[in-house]
């Protein structure tokens, strides 16, 4: 099975200027525990729900109606290519230890998001086990 087969197709990113409330907005609406940050037509960085709450509202000096993606983004982004294999992918996440991995094809454009919760729907149990142990291991 290939990521293409289960990943979340059609994703959008945001601009890393975007107010951290508007992102907080987006995940409550749209349901979803991550964002995309791009920039110049580049993938740039990742806004997870978790990175809002450490990298921002834990910080003694942030002010929630002045941060933007760019203050609590993750950079450096890894991704995962739309024609390889679900296992693959799979293992990337356990080595990353990373719940979702944006998803591009050859031309380079993000094209949609792989997670644990796509993968859970198409993996076995035991493969599935695995994953989810991996990833969820201390840092």
């Amino acid at each position: 099975m290939k990521v293409k087969d289960v990943m979340h197709k059609g994703v959008d990113w945001v601009n890393p200027n975007t107010p951290v409330t508007e992102l907080a907005k987006l995940m409550r609406a749209r349901d979803i525990g991550c964002i995309p940050i791009g920039a110049d037509d580049k993938l740039i960085g990742m806004v997870t729900d978790r990175d809002i709450v450490c990298k921002g509202l834990a910080s003694n000096d942030f002010d929630a109606s002045r941060a933007t993606a760019r203050d609590v983004m993750t950079e450096g982004i890894h991704c995962c290519r739309d024609d390889d294999d679900l296992a693959k992918a799979m293992h990337h996440m356990e080595k990353l230890q990373v719940r979702r991995l944006p998803v591009i094809n050859k031309s380079k454009r993000m094209v949609g998001i792989i997670s644990l919760g796509d993968v859970s729907r198409s993996a076995s149990a035991d493969v599935l086990t695995e994953t989810v142990r991996h990833v969820s291991a201390h840092h």
